[in-house]
């Protein structure tokens, strides 16, 4: 859960950020944000002021490498997960696809 009220997104985008060992210029920039506003706007996300549009939250996961979902992820491992999965090829994620639905369909017949 969010520390101290901070909205979920806000609190994944400064755990993102930090991970990828960016100051919050340097993601605005890369993420197509003006570079005299880009701290000031990058600050008033994570501060949970503002929330970035979808379109601004795409370009913000595509420079930290984070599916846009993980902003949204209020479970940890689910974030964590997001975050290994988003790294994997097509064709592991075809895998693990099908042994999750393996998984859940022999889950769902021991429970009859």
């Amino acid at each position: 859960m969010p520390e101290s009220g901070l909205s979920i997104i806000a609190m994944r985008l400064r755990e993102a950020r930090e991970r990828a060992g960016l100051s919050q210029k340097a993601l605005g920039i890369a993420a197509g944000i003006d570079e005299f506003s880009a701290s000031p706007r990058i600050n008033q996300y994570e501060r949970a002021k503002h929330v970035p549009d979808l379109l601004t939250l795409k370009n913000l996961a595509g420079v930290l490498n984070v599916p846009v979902p993980y902003f949204y992820a209020d479970d940890e491992q689910l974030a964590e997960l997001l975050i290994l999965l988003h790294s994997l090829s097509k064709t592991q994620l075809t895998r693990i696809r099908k042994f999750v639905a393996r998984s859940a369909a022999g889950n769902a017949k021991e429970a009859m």
